[in-house]
């Protein structure tokens, strides 16, 4: 036999998409071309190959060899189509039973000894193989990754000789048994929001945030805890479904610095430095990687100082923020990553910091603190759903005999079944409702019409801040178990909504 196929898959973004690598041997000089879109490493995989097989016992073909990985017109990357290239030339070459391959799929790359090593993305691609049923064939390095997926047949090896050996005697291949993450195990490594003295404020607009998947600005002078309360959300956000962690684990399978299956269910939390780039937020490449909102999906991005990040890179955020996606663009191609993200930052009310602070006198004039506050864009504020300010708390909280605040867990249990509440209602949090779903769900009497059109006026709110203050409005009166926005739930909510420079009496 001089040709066989070998199932494969391919990245684009999160998407594992099937590619069937086609092994030709003909009469000729001896070489071996492979074509179909390969990239560099892809191209170098017919040197790992040859020593691969070389090493492991097997004799390569000296006959004109032509791989091709079909569908020819989608970009190939990485080293994960060593493993399938070698299979098929020891199937063409009559070395290994076809039919041995048909019904399964392989990824790895190969050692020059023969060892497998582990490829980027075998969480994505074992959730798309589990939908074709078939089985998958990964390095022994990416098993406890590829076992994150239940429903499918995973199995792992450690080099090309012990994987053919195997199939050839028809012996049972080690199967990796599908793992399940501690809820409980990850909460003990995310800080306690006792920790937090005084700022009863602050506290209660991080329930709001949690309750209803609200974005939070805090603004306040240094050495509040703005930081501190921000790393303290994903501790009573309420734990993510199996579904949402697949996809958050998708995203880092794929990152460059890949995935930590121990923490696989735990809330991300990313917190880039100020000096980070637009790519390095939105994501890109000249093979598209993922970026910090990315690698934040269904968990908390918080940016601290946030007016010392250049607006630019900013106002990136802004659709990302409002559809959940991103989609990068190439010349021949396109991959999409999602990115519904928990929005908190931080800042201070000017560049000394003491602008507002009763105790510090401020140093900067009005005229540096409206150019300071004004590198934060309005649209991007104008997602924003809860604005407050953050004040110093007196020393007596400070000590150590001071009491300590209410426990992440003790908040955790009340958001989860605010939460609860939501996804029975509209299956999904307050603050993804659509306009539609804010005209069923967020009903105000004819009273509360007329504070909205006040608050519109003074303070100049768009139709989006007046809807995301209806889905902040819907939460409080969640929270307080109420079935309508009541008078005090929508002034709460109004309280949250107004800009910056009026929050600090610009």
């Amino acid at each position: 036999m001089n040709l066989s196929v070998v199932n494969s898959r391919t990245l684009v973004g999160v998407t594992a998409i099937p590619v069937a690598v086609e092994v030709h041997l003909a009469g000729g000089l001896p070489s071996l071309s492979i074509v179909g879109m390969p990239e560099t490493a892809v191209r170098e995989s017919k040197d790992r190959v040859r020593s691969a097989i070389v090493n492991s016992g097997y004799e390569f073909p000296a006959r004109r060899i032509t791989v091709n990985l079909a569908p020819a017109d989608l970009p190939k990357h990485g080293g994960r189509f060593d493993l399938p290239i070698a299979l098929g030339l020891l199937a063409a070459s009559g070395q290994l039973e076809a039919s041995l391959l048909a019904d399964k799929e392989f990824v790895g790359e190969l050692a020059l000894s023969g060892e497998l090593r582990p490829v980027s993305g075998a969480l994505p691609t074992a959730m798309a193989v589990r939908e074709d049923n078939r089985a998958l064939i990964v390095p022994t390095g990416n098993s406890a990754e590829a076992g994150l997926v239940s429903g499918c047949d995973v199995y792992c090896s450690d080099s090309l000789l012990s994987l053919c050996n195997q199939l050839a005697l028809d012996e049972a291949l080690e199967k990796v048994r599908a793992l399940e993450g501690d809820d409980h195990l990850y909460n003990a490594s995310i800080p306690d929001l006792a920790d937090v003295r005084g700022q009863h404020l602050a506290r209660r607009a991080l329930e709001v945030a949690a309750s209803g998947g609200h974005n939070l600005l805090m603004v306040g002078p240094p050495g509040t805890g703005k930081s501190m309360l921000a790393s303290r959300l994903p501790g009573i956000l309420p734990p993510m479904s199996l579904e949402e962690s697949l996809e958050s684990a998708s995203v880092a399978s794929i990152s460059q610095a890949g995935l930590k299956t121990s923490e696989w269910r735990k809330r991300p939390f990313r917190s880039p430095h100020h000096t980070a780039s637009g790519v390095a937020l939105v994501g890109g490449g000249s093979q598209p990687k993922p970026g910090e909102i990315s690698l934040a999906h269904n968990g908390v991005l918080f940016l601290d100082e946030l007016p010392e990040f250049p607006r630019s890179v900013l106002d990136v955020m802004r659709e990302p923020i409002e559809n959940g996606c991103i989609t990068i663009s190439r010349a021949g191609h396109q991959a999409d990553f999602p990115a519904r993200i928990q929005l908190v930052a931080a800042m201070n009310p000017c560049p000394c910091g003491y602008y507002g602070d009763q105790r510090e006198p401020c140093r900067c004039s009005p005229d540096i603190i409206s150019r300071y506050q004004s590198r934060v864009s309005g649209p991007l504020l104008d997602r924003v759903d809860l604005q407050i300010q953050v004040q110093r708390i007196e020393y007596a909280l400070l000590r150590s005999d001071a009491e300590k605040g209410e426990s992440s867990e003790s908040v955790k249990a009340r958001v989860s079944l605010v939460y609860q509440q939501q996804l029975k209602r509209a299956g999904k949090v307050n603050a993804r409702l659509t306009p539609q779903e804010v005209d069923q769900f967020c009903t105000l009497n004819e009273t509360q019409h007329q504070w909205l059109a006040k608050a519109l006026d003074k303070f100049n709110l768009s139709a989006r801040a007046i809807h995301r203050t209806l889905k902040v409005a819907r939460t409080i009166a969640d929270m307080a178990g109420s079935e309508q926005i009541g008078n005090d739930h929508l002034r709460e909510a109004l309280s949250y909504r107004s800009t910056l420079s009026e929050k600090n009496g610009c």
